[in-house]
């Protein structure tokens, strides 16, 4: 069936239907070696070559346990406030694809390592929680290559064995914009932390979206998985056109049937690539060749103390110390490096808010405009805490003050005291020399003044407009205010 092109979520909602999103992402863990093996994880490797006897499951080959894998678990259990199981189970998930040596993975079910926590985040100025079912340790399968064989297929065994942990949340999204930031709040914790590299077009960061569509109260419905997003923005993409598609298959009258669908950018559109599996069909069953995963207490301990700060704590240090809002604090902690710059230019200039303001506003729109990251600014944070210094003493106006960020953003290397003497742009503090400019403006406009002394504003305002005009632009605007109300208030 055809599927209007022009209708908005928003809209379909008004019609009554609730939105349902839960999310599985695969981490692909940071280790140099893979989860059960000792050959190693890194991209781009010509096919095959990666691949060892315990990989493709040569007889006789037993899995050992990667330890590094292991504390990468804990580490995010412990970021997101997760319960850290003192005993977990690995177990064998059967399926069969010509990728998967062994014929089943292994995986956790019944006792996962990581269970329960929540990611916070927010959207828009609205903060929001997503609770967190369980993260599992796991091994990732080979790769099907179909892009340069006529008429055949190829299989890469490089991934085979790779770590990942799957991160599995309860349905608590509502909307694909939600979902999203739900995302990348995700991504900025296990990037934050260390525990994956978080290169979404290199596979080290997978999202499945389970959606589904109800009327508000009604029991779930039937959801339909969204595999392998790899980018926010195709991500949004394929939630809203799959919200569409569900909402009018459920109005034509043909129930929604559990499947798993791929989402072609091109086209803009989700398609079935099969029927859903349930657990049951996986026949789970604890794997014989590996024992119970054991962490004692001392090992989370160890594993938190050498943890850094993070975002959150680092966030509420932000709030508490510098006075900032939390949404401010939020957006400044998103990565490291911002979170490292922010803090450079407010000890620098002795102005926190200040420096929220510039790096949140004219620093964060150079940088999307370049697509580019706060270690690419053209404007260190030594430089952006000379010119807000100057913006906080007088020296300058606001709007003097995007001028000189413009020439910083230029010229590789100046200083703000520099620009802001070379191009005269230090404002009039001088009380005598700004009285005598009123003088003049109050005398030549005795309309204006009486105008505002019957009550109307804008006729103060046309004063003030005058004096600066007058003083080319360099009056300070709240002496001249302050001095105008004396003269004529």
């Amino acid at each position: 069936m055809s599927t209007p092109a022009t209708p908005s979520v928003k809209s379909l909602l008004v019609r009554g239907y609730e939105v349902v999103i839960g999310f599985e992402t695969h981490a692909q863990l940071s280790t140099q070696s893979k989860i059960f093996s000792r050959a190693p994880t890194a991209f781009g490797a010509e096919p095959n070559t990666q691949a060892c006897a315990v990989d493709l499951a040569l007889p006789g080959t037993l899995p050992v346990m990667n330890r590094g894998a292991v504390e990468r678990a804990i580490e995010f259990g412990l970021a997101v406030g997760s319960h850290i199981a003192p005993r977990s189970i690995f177990a064998r998930k059967n399926y069969f694809y010509p990728d998967l040596p062994k014929g089943y993975q292994i995986s956790q079910f019944e006792i996962p390592v990581v269970q329960g926590g929540a990611v916070e985040f927010f959207l828009g100025d609205e903060k929001k929680s997503v609770r967190l079912v369980r993260a599992h340790l796991e091994e990732d399968a080979g790769k099907s290559l179909h892009e340069d064989f006529v008429g055949q297929s190829g299989i890469d065994l490089n991934r085979a064995g790779t770590p990942l942990l799957e991160i599995v949340t309860e349905p608590d999204m509502r909307s694909s914009a939600e979902a999203v930031a739900y995302a990348k709040e995700l991504h900025k914790i296990v990037t934050w932390i260390g525990i994956c590299d978080g290169n979404m077009q290199e596979g080290s960061f997978r999202c499945d979206a389970n959606v589904s569509v109800r009327r508000p109260g009604a029991p779930l419905g039937t959801r339909r998985e969204i595999k392998n997003l790899n980018s926010f923005k195709f991500m949004q993409q394929a939630i809203d056109y799959e919200i569409r598609w569900q909402i009018e298959e459920i109005e034509d009258g043909r129930p929604i049937q559990q499947a798993t669908v791929l989402f072609d950018p091109d086209t803009g559109e989700t398609r079935a690539m099969r029927t859903k599996e349930d657990a049951a069909d996986y026949r789970y069953f604890p794997d014989p060749d590996l024992p119970p995963l054991v962490i004692a207490p001392g090992w989370v301990e160890r594993v938190r103390s050498e943890m850094a700060e993070l975002p959150r704590v680092m966030a509420q240090r932000f709030v508490s110390t510098y006075a900032l809002p939390e949404y401010d604090a939020t957006t400044l902690t998103q990565s490291k490096a911002m979170a490292a710059y922010f803090e450079a230019t407010a000890q620098a200039s002795g102005q926190p808010k200040l420096a929220s303001n510039w790096i949140m506003g004219e620093v964060s729109r150079r940088l999307n405009a370049g697509e580019t990251g706060i270690e690419q600014s053209k404007v260190s944070s030594a430089q952006l805490a000379g010119l807000i210094v100057r913006i906080a003493d007088g020296t300058i106006s606001n709007a003097a003050g995007r001028q000189v960020f413009e020439a910083l953003w230029n010229a590789e290397g100046q200083e703000a005291d520099a620009i802001i003497e070379a191009r005269g742009l230090k404002q009039m503090n001088d009380t005598g020399a700004l009285e005598r400019i009123i003088d003049e403006v109050v005398a030549a406009n005795p309309d204006n003044v009486a105008q505002f002394r019957a009550g109307k504003d804008k006729a103060f305002n046309a004063l003030v407009g005058q004096i600066m005009k007058a003083s080319k632009g360099k009056a300070n605007p709240q002496q001249v205010n302050d001095l105008l109300r004396q003269k004529i208030g």
